[in-house]
């Protein structure tokens, strides 16, 4: 089975990866992917809302850092453009190509 291609502009093929999964442990809550995201895939959401693991190994007696981080608010609204893989600061965001539909 083939996957989804395309045509740039330019008339170079293009194969689209589109967003499967947002790593909400290693988000910071920059908002750099909501803003450059042409379609409405993303929100930001209070991180105290979510339940996150906490993988380390020390009992700190500290709460999970307070304030926001990015929720995949419609993956299915993705154009596998990537622009939010190249602008997040911490490779949170995992991507995809997809096979075409039979």
């Amino acid at each position: 089975m083939s996957t989804i291609t395309g045509l740039t502009r330019g008339g170079q093929q293009w194969t689209p990866a589109f967003i499967t999964d947002l790593d909400q442990n290693l988000c910071i809550g920059c908002g750099r992917c909501y803003k450059v995201c042409p379609r409405d895939v993303f929100e930001l959401v209070d991180r105290d809302e979510l339940d996150l693991d906490d993988d380390d190994d020390f009992d700190d007696d500290f709460d999970e850092v307070p304030g926001m981080v990015m929720n995949l608010k419609n993956s299915l609204d993705c154009i596998g453009c990537e622009s939010c893989s190249r602008v997040c600061p911490k490779g949170c965001l995992s991507h995809e190509k997809q096979a075409e539909a039979a």
